[in-house]
C-alpha cells in the first residue's frame, strides 16, 4: 500500500479541476440542472489518479478493505471473481476467490459485494452477496439472492470457493433491482440492502409491504414469504443462530431455524405480522451504501426511476423502522406528481425520510446513482465531503454541507461507468470503473495552509 499512500501527496495536475474548466462546467450546468448545483466547488488540489497496475478488470463493481491491518484491497468482479491488491500495490495473479457456476452473472445479477467480519483478523470470516447460479442450494431458484459466509484457506490471500454457511436466501421476482451493498454497522450487525424485486414501478409492491401475509402474488410476483424482505434494508446478527421454533423471520427455514438472528432493537422484532429482519423500508434499489467511519451515519444511494436519483443520510444512532418513501415517493415528491411534497407535514407520507441530495433522472448528470463515502482520508480539502457518482454516463460529484443543506459540484467523467466507491484502511477513497480503479489525491492536512497561501 506504500505506493497507494504516496499518491495522496502528489502535486495536482489540474485536469478536471482547473479553475477555468470548473467555471465552464458550472456555467453550462446552470442551464441544465438545479441552480444550486454549482454552489459547492471542487477543491483546487484534488485530482483522480489512475492506480498503477489496477486495470484490465472484467466488470469490477466493489472495492473493500478487510480492516485487519494488512492494508490489502479486495476487488469484486460481477462474474464471481475477487482479486487481491497487496500492501505494496501489487495485484496478485491468483484470485482470492472464484465462485464459478455458483453465481448467475448477467444484467444486474452476479457477485454483488463482499463484507468482512469486524473480527476478520482473528476469525477469517467474510460474507458475499450474490445471485444464485447453476450450482445452488436446494429449494432456491436461479437468480435468487444469497448471502453466505466464507473463510480463508491456510493462505491468507486465498479463500475457500465454497461457503461455510448459507446465511439467508431471498426469492427474486424479476432479474433486476437486486440491491447489492452490505456493511457491518458500528453496532456489529450486518446491514443488507435489497431492491424492490425488479421490473418497473414496483409491480409487486414490495417496498411498502410489511406484512408477509399480504404480499402480492401471481404472474411474476413470487409467493415465497421471503419476498417481503425486498425493497428493505435488513439488519441481522451473523454471530448467533436462531433455534427451532416459531418466530417472525421471513427468511428462516421451515422449522424456524436460521444461521442468523435479529437484534431485539429491530423495529419489528417478535411482531407476528412483520418480518424481524427488516430495519428500514421504502427503498427502490439501494445499489451502494456506506457508514461514516467517524460518526456512524448511514449513507444510501437509491437508484431512481423516472424523476429523481437520491442520496439518503440517516444519522447515527439510526432510527429503526424509517420509511424512505418508495414507491409512493420518488425523491422529495410524490411519484409522478412533482407538486406534492413528501416527508413534510400535510404532504404524502409526512414522516418519510427525504433525501439530502437528489438530481433529475435522465438529466445531464446521469440516470443511475452510485452511492459513495463521506471522506475521512488524508486529503485535507476533501475531509467531511461526500463523494458519489452515477453509473451512466459515469459522472462523479463531490458534495459539501452548509447549514444542514448539501450541494454538489460535478467533478467529471474520466473513465466510463462508475460502478462503486471504496475505502482503504487509511480512508483514501477509490472509484471503481468497469475495468480500472482510480484514487482521489490531494494535499494532506499538513500542507493545506501552505497551499492556500500560495494560491
Amino acid at each position: 500500500m506504500q505506493r497507494l499512500q504516496q499518491l495522496a501527496i502528489l502535486v495536482p495536475t489540474l485536469t478536471w479541476n482547473d479553475p477555468m474548466h470548473r467555471l465552464l462546467r458550472c456555467i453550462a450546468l446552470t442551464f441544465l440542472l438545479a441552480p444550486w448545483l454549482c454552489s459547492a466547488q471542487i477543491p483546487d488540489d484534488v485530482t483522480l489518479e489512475s492506480v498503477p497496475g489496477l486495470s484490465g478488470f472484467s466488470n469490477a463493481l466493489s472495492l473493500k478493505n478487510a480492516g485487519d491491518g494488512s492494508n490489502r484491497l479486495f476487488i469484486v468482479q460481477q462474474d464471481g471473481i475477487i482479486r487481491v491488491v497487496a500492501a505494496d500495490g501489487t495485484l496478485l495473479s491468483t484470485p482470492f476467490l472464484d465462485l464459478g457456476n455458483q453465481v448467475n452473472f448477467g444484467g444486474e445479477r452476479g457477485l454483488l459485494d463482499i463484507e468482512f467480519h469486524p473480527e476478520f483478523s482473528i476469525n477469517g470470516r467474510f460474507f458475499l452477496h450474490y445471485s444464485a447460479g447453476l450450482n445452488r442450494p436446494v429449494g432456491i431458484d436461479s437468480g435468487d439472492t444469497i448471502v453466505a459466509e466464507f473463510s480463508l484457506t491456510a493462505n491468507p490471500n486465498v479463500a475457500n470457493n465454497t461457503p461455510d454457511r448459507i446465511i439467508l436466501t431471498v426469492r427474486q421476482d424479476f432479474g433486476n433491482h437486486n440491491g447489492g451493498g452490505m456493511n457491518f454497522g458500528p453496532d456489529g450487525y450486518l446491514y443488507i440492502g435489497l431492491g424492490d424485486g425488479g421490473s418497473g414501478n414496483d409491480p409487486c409492491n414490495r417496498s411498502q409491504t410489511l406484512d408477509p401475509s399480504q404480499i402480492v402474488t401471481g404472474g411474476s410476483c413470487e409467493s415465497d414469504e421471503s419476498v417481503a424482505l425486498l425493497g428493505k434494508m435488513l439488519r441481522i446478527d451473523v454471530d448467533n443462530a436462531t433455534p427451532v421454533g416459531p418466530n417472525n423471520l421471513c427468511a428462516a427455514n421451515n422449522d424456524g431455524t436460521a444461521n442468523y438472528s435479529v437484534p431485539e432493537t429491530n423495529p419489528f422484532f417478535g411482531q407476528a405480522s412483520r418480518c424481524g429482519e427488516v430495519f428500514l423500508y421504502g427503498i427502490r434499489n439501494p445499489w451502494r451504501s456506506s457508514f461514516d467511519r467517524l460518526t456512524g451515519d448511514l449513507w444510501i444511494g437509491d437508484v431512481g426511476q423516472d424523476h429523481h436519483e437520491e442520496i439518503n443520510l440517516l444519522k447515527w444512532p439510526l432510527t429503526p423502522g424509517d420509511d424512505l418513501g418508495w414507491k409512493l415517493c420518488e425523491g422529495t415528491t410524490e411519484r409522478g406528481v412533482s407538486v406534492n411534497p413528501c416527508g413534510v407535514p400535510g404532504g404524502i407520507l409526512p414522516n418519510s425520510i427525504i433525501p439530502v441530495i437528489e438530481y433529475p433522472t435522465g438529466g445531464s448528470f446521469g440516470n443511475s446513482v452510485t452511492g459513495g463515502y463521506l471522506y475521512r482520508g488524508p486529503v485535507d480539502s476533501l475531509y467531511g465531503r461526500y463523494i458519489f457518482g452515477d453509473a451512466f454516463p459515469g459522472n462523479i460529484a463531490i458534495a459539501t454541507e452548509s447549514n444542514g443543506s448539501w450541494a454538489f459540484d460535478v467533478f467529471g467523467s474520466p473513465s466510463g461507468s462508475v460502478r462503486a466507491f471504496g475505502e482503504d484502511e487509511q480512508g483514501n477513497v477509490y472509484v471503481v470503473f468497469d475495468d480500472n480503479i482510480r484514487v482521489f489525491t490531494g494535499l494532506p492536512f499538513l500542507f493545506r495552509d501552505s497551499f492556500e497561501t500560495l494560491n
